[in-house]
């Protein structure tokens, strides 16, 4: 039962995020989760999102843009390579606060909260006329996408404010989502390869059909998005992005993911 439901999700977020950029791994550990420990569910969830990303690639990584590769791609790679030795060599941090809702307790993390904070700045920017035709100029990358890595490597939540910097770029939405994918399979790579070490003991070798299954169906919503990318507008694109931003944000700092 639980290769159909995970295998569904991940086929309908791949076609949703496709467009934004972000947020497969972010709607998918949760429900890996409901079904296995929190370490073997992040160890799935990686696995699937960077063959996904690797699918991505395929499709729609040549219109990258090189310059804002280099610029922006290469201080997210370091950056998310700090960050993640970082999460492996300091103490577990303790929660700011906790409550509970129906009996389940909630508990809202330091770096978690300042993420969800940035994002809801960024997506302000995109829903109110005046910062909407506002665009971050080249020289803004580097910390762009130093941020973005950093915060990647640290917590696992990088797509968000990578594509908070990138929708702002002044890039078409085909560079747009070209470029945001190659990002985020180097910055996959470089996380998951500092993981590496608490993966071999997690169990993935036992669940490989059920990563078959789900990376097989997020490609199938990869390649549907990619067909439904020429129906988009640039302005349905920043819509959508601002409100999976605000919603994955008010998740974030609540503590529900």
């Amino acid at each position: 039962m639980e290769i159909v439901i995970i295998s569904l999700v991940a086929f309908l977020v791949a076609i949703l995020t496709f467009f934004s950029g972000f947020g497969l791994g972010t709607i998918l550990t949760p429900v890996f989760m409901i079904f296995f420990p929190v370490e073997l569910a992040i160890a799935l969830t990686g696995v699937v999102h960077f063959l996904n990303n690797l699918f991505k690639i395929i499709l729609v990584g040549r219109n990258a843009n090189r310059k804002v590769l280099l610029k922006f791609g290469i201080p997210a790679v370091i950056a998310a390579f700090f960050g993640a030795w970082v999460l492996l060599h300091i103490p577990d941090a303790k929660p700011l606060f906790s409550y509970m809702i129906f009996d389940r307790t909630f508990e809202v993390y330091p770096v978690k909260f300042i993420i969800s904070i940035l994002l809801i700045i960024f997506a302000s920017m995109d829903l109110i006329p005046y910062f909407r035709d506002l665009q971050f100029g080249e020289d803004k990358l580097p910390l762009g996408g130093a941020l973005s890595g950093f915060f990647g490597g640290l917590s696992g939540n990088q797509g968000a404010l990578r594509t908070a910097f990138l929708i702002k770029a002044g890039l078409s939405k085909e560079v747009f989502i070209g470029t945001a994918v190659v990002v985020s399979t180097f910055v996959d790579f470089t996380r998951l390869s500092v993981y590496a070490s608490r993966f071999a003991s997690s169990g993935l070798t036992d669940n490989l059909t059920l990563v078959i299954c789900a990376t097989l169906s997020a490609i199938a919503g990869a390649y549907i998005g990619n067909k439904l990318l020429k129906k988009v507008t640039l302005k349905f694109l920043q819509i959508t992005v601002a409100i999976m931003l605000i919603l994955i944000s008010i998740a974030l700092g609540a503590g529900w993911i």
